[in-house]
């Protein structure tokens, strides 16, 4: 087995595999990546046209034919290099920065070899600093603006920006306190205005009308007047009264 070409393989370049063995009758070859069972090709060369990253790794060939079947004792090494991918930029904390606390921004890229990290704020031509992370230990108002990280490799460079900015912590103070009046207002002027309506509602009511006495009057039992001798007992039919009637002689 064999690579062309035999020195360093860059990505996007073109790459061939060839395999061959002493056999009679003549071999058929077929091409397999380490690890995967599946056949790549059936083909005395496996031919990468514009070879990319994720063409790393380890091949080999087998040549087979009614005779048996041969499988070599080494694999051939690919190795593609290439320029760093677009950078990835954080900060941490990923909340507002406020002023005095401590920042660290970080930079990260997929890179073959490894890519170096310098980080520099717009507007200065001097680097801030080297590698993947640049922290600021006391972030100040003067600190705020855009700051950019490239990444770089023999084969190539790439960057990524971020802007910061800070917040006062007076400004930070504010913005507690103020919506907090504001709910605390909110929530007096709700309760003086219950109160207003619970009065209204007390003057308005109409005062309770006093109901005629629809019950039965009970005459009085006014006994005739007396006489001299007593004649017969009379008694109301519907009273409770007794009534003594005299006759004189």
């Amino acid at each position: 087995m064999s690579v062309s070409p035999s020195g360093e393989i860059v990505e996007g370049s073109s790459v061939n595999l060839t395999c061959s063995s002493d056999a009679n009758p003549v071999a058929n070859y077929t091409w397999y990546k380490t690890n995967n069972q599946t056949p790549l090709i059936k083909e005395p060369q496996l031919i990468f046209s514009s070879i990319q990253s994720s063409d790393s790794g380890e091949y080999y060939c087998t040549a087979e034919n009614k005779l048996g079947i041969s499988t070599p004792t080494y694999n051939i090494s690919i190795d593609v290099t290439y320029a760093p991918k677009l950078p990835s930029v954080s900060v941490s904390p990923s909340a507002e920065i406020v002023e005095g606390s401590s920042v660290t921004l970080t930079c990260s890229s997929d890179a073959n070899p490894a890519a170096n990290y310098t980080w520099y704020k717009e507007g200065e031509d001097s680097a801030k600093a080297s590698g993947h992370n640049f922290t600021i230990s006391d972030f100040r108002p003067e600190h705020s603006g855009s700051y950019y990280c490239v990444a770089q490799n023999t084969r190539g460079h790439h960057y990524s920006t971020l802007q910061l900015t800070v917040v006062s912590r007076a400004w930070k103070l504010t913005a507690v306190i103020v919506p907090a009046i504001l709910l605390g207002l909110i929530l007096l002027y709700s309760v003086i205005l219950w109160i207003i309506k619970k009065r209204s509602s007390n003057q308005q009511q109409p005062e309770p009308k006093e109901e005629p006495d629809t019950r039965e009057q009970t005459p009085s039992c006014n006994p005739p007047p007396p006489h001299l001798c007593l004649s017969h007992v009379t008694q109301s039919s519907n009273q409770a009264c007794i009534f003594i009637t005299t006759t004189s002689l």
